[in-house]
């Protein structure tokens, strides 16, 4: 079964106000070709005064802006600004995920955040702008696999919290980021299941 046909399954939540809040787009891009681990992409974000993500892993992308076509052409732009992989010759499109609610990173307005998942077919020459501090290509049967799951610790105005997440080479994948590489892997999961 192809990437695209059980990712299309997947029967992504869009949230209805969407259209009404500012919006932003990432790529959640994987690569599963013959001599190479099936692996995803992460970016490490560069470390920014007063953006409460710097230094968070992430996968490529930003706010729509208005030259864009839509969400999709969003995180395709913003992918090749910051890690110089160029989606629209190398990367194949597959499917949305979920669209995910958080905030302005300086602000405390709601935003809506949509993945779209890239097969990629190109090499792995990544030319990093200011917003992205490391490329790192992550095997996928390490990211599924539950031993590698963890908890981190976060002080927050209400109190601490324990949140999941998972830890590769000292990088730490947690909250949206975390959450779209979970339903992208469920889907890759059930799809296995029905092979």
């Amino acid at each position: 079964m192809s990437a695209r046909s059980w990712l299309q399954k997947a029967r992504p939540q869009k949230l209805p106000f969407r259209r009404r809040v500012s919006r932003a787009a990432v790529a959640l891009i994987y690569r599963g070709e013959p001599g190479r681990d099936d692996a995803l992409f992460f970016i490490q974000r560069a470390h920014r005064p007063g953006d409460p993500w710097s230094g968070d892993m992430a996968f490529p992308g930003g706010r729509l802006q208005p030259g864009d076509h839509s969400s999709r052409d969003t995180a395709m732009r913003e992918t090749r600004e910051e890690t110089g992989l160029d989606l629209y010759r190398h990367g194949h499109y597959q499917a949305r995920l979920s669209d995910l609610l958080t905030r302005h990173h300086s602000r405390w307005r709601p935003m809506v955040v949509t993945p779209h998942v890239f097969a990629w077919q190109g090499d792995d020459v990544l030319t990093l702008n200011h917003e992205a501090r490391h490329g790192v290509w992550i095997p996928l049967d390490y990211l599924a696999d539950p031993v590698n799951r963890a908890t981190l610790q976060m002080k927050t105005p209400i109190g601490r919290l324990t949140l999941p997440c998972c830890r590769y080479q000292g990088y730490c994948i947690w909250g949206l980021s975390y959450s779209m590489m979970r339903e992208f892997l469920h889907a890759r999961a059930e799809a296995g299941k029905q092979a």
